[in-house]
């Protein structure tokens, strides 16, 4: 007789097959932690399969098949209940299977609803023990900025930009026990980062780490953090220059200070467009502008990331052999002085007679600290400091009566945007991509000279010949 599992399986993942004229149940991979331990041997990453013949199971009986499909939808729902271990009974007696060598187990293994078993561990723990391991193994600022946040998601801070602080949701992931799949679930759901996938990843990660410690109590306890859903897909330029949720709330594309993006993102300012730049903030009727003046002229002559100015100091800087030694940048979330990007120190040449030389010779005379671009109190600049003052600033204050009042200051390069003086706006971080543009096309045919462009910058040459030439054969060359 041929076999009718197709006709009374039920839809669940232990599966009904004939075995030479009887029965038998496969479980799925995830339930082979339980049997290991029941059977006292490894499985060796093949399905548990269990034979009910010899309990009346027949194949050619369709009320057998029947019977088996309800006893694998029990067993199933027993084993993937949050409360498996008061629910699944390890004699098999309760699904109409006693009898055979489980049977004997009642003697030595805990039987369901005598003691309570211990609970599992919460998604909290298990992410404060992975960030003791990571913490050691990655920068701190990286560590800061992206766990940090990561961290905030799974505590359940949610970031108001109205208020400027974070607001506690009222059932975070990190009070989830891990084998709770439908809570974990419910929680992630509710979370809305930028880069959500790869929290996905560090969750799963963290999982597996918790594992090789011996932190997770039930053998049957399955990684829970699925990030297929959330898989990352291929992005379109559109896409790219979208606005974002971040946190709960929407921010244009050019706000998310992410270093490796903007790395990567190499469009930059013409000649006209530089000038008219440094030009408004020099003459801005905003004192904080004309503070910054110098920098955003220093970021355009050199080409240097944003984080490298702010560590610079006079020592790195030598006037008389007309160079600069940029070796350090400034932690943007540790405001600790680090490395460069690239890790690895680099000299910059200008010429005797160069803008450059003429701009330091300007903020030395009027500097009284060791930094070259001191901030308040001759402390390290914040870098939000210029941002709000390049961009456009939105600020909210909260009344006493309860009413809101919102105050909106225009940044120096939006409203050139807006006046048609600049095409469009990028970030103060593209001054070190007009820097590598403008000064490449300038010495398109001298590979010495982009050689020398590509280690003053902390590049290489096949990025400069494939990303920044050729970009566009209209761009003026900035001149030094």
């Amino acid at each position: 007789m041929k076999s009718q599992s197709s006709k009374v399986q039920s839809a669940c993942d232990v599966k009904i097959y004939s075995d030479k004229g009887s029965l038998a149940l496969r479980f799925p991979l995830r339930h082979n932690a339980l049997w290991e331990i029941l059977d006292g041997k490894s499985l060796k990453g093949k399905a548990k399969c269990l034979g009910i013949g010899k309990y009346g199971f027949s194949s050619d009986n369709p009320d057998d098949w029947k019977r088996a499909s309800a006893i694998a939808v029990q067993i199933e729902s027993d084993l993937d209940h949050v409360e498996w271990d008061k629910l699944f009974d390890r004699t098999l007696a309760k699904y109409g299977l006693g009898g055979g060598k489980y049977a004997k187990l009642a003697d030595i293994i805990q039987l369901p609803g005598t003691v309570a078993s211990l609970p599992e561990i919460t998604v909290g723990a298990m992410w404060e023990e992975y960030l003791l391991w990571k913490k050691t193994t990655i920068e701190e600022t990286t560590f800061k900025s992206a766990y940090g946040k990561y961290s905030n998601a799974v505590y359940g801070r949610v970031w108001n930009k109205k208020t400027n602080i974070h607001t506690q949701l009222l059932s975070p992931l990190a009070d989830v026990i891990l084998d709770n799949k439908n809570e974990i679930d419910k929680a992630l759901a509710v979370i809305s980062i930028s880069n959500k996938a790869n929290l996905l990843v560090q969750l799963s990660k963290a999982f597996d780490s918790a594992g090789t410690k011996g932190l997770i109590v039930n053998p049957t306890t399955v990684n829970p953090f699925d990030s297929s859903k959330y898989a990352i897909p291929v992005v379109t330029t559109q896409q790219k220059y979208a606005n974002k949720i971040v946190d709960g709330q929407v921010v244009e594309w050019h706000e998310i200070e992410d270093e490796k993006s903007l790395e990567l993102d190499r469009r930059a300012f013409t000649k006209q467009e530089y000038t008219s730049i440094v030009k408004a903030f020099y003459e801005s009727d905003r004192q904080g502008a004309r503070r910054f003046a110098p920098l955003i002229e220093f970021y355009f002559l050199t080409g240097c990331r944003t984080s490298e100015a702010f560590a610079l100091t006079w020592k790195d800087i030598d006037l008389n052999r007309y160079l600069i030694r940029f070796s350090k940048s400034l932690g943007r979330s540790t405001k600790k002085v680090k490395t460069t990007k690239t890790g690895e120190a680099r000299l910059f040449y200008f010429g005797e007679n160069s803008r450059l030389k003429a701009l330091l010779l300007e903020i030395k005379g009027n500097s009284g600290s060791d930094l070259v671009f001191p901030g308040t109190r001759n402390k390290f600049i914040v870098s939000t400091s210029i941002n709000d003052i390049w961009r456009d600033n939105k600020y909210i204050r909260k009344c006493k009566d309860g009413t809101e009042v919102e105050y909106f200051y225009p940044g120096i390069v939006s409203q050139l945007v807006r006046d048609g003086v600049v095409s469009g706006y990028l970030s103060p971080y593209h001054t070190r991509h007009t820097y590598i543009t403008l000064t490449a096309q300038a010495n398109s045919h001298n590979n010495n000279a982009l050689l020398h462009i590509a280690t003053s910058c902390g590049n290489s040459v096949d990025v400069i010949l494939r990303h920044y030439l050729g970009a566009s054969d209209a761009t003026e060359i900035l001149e030094f």
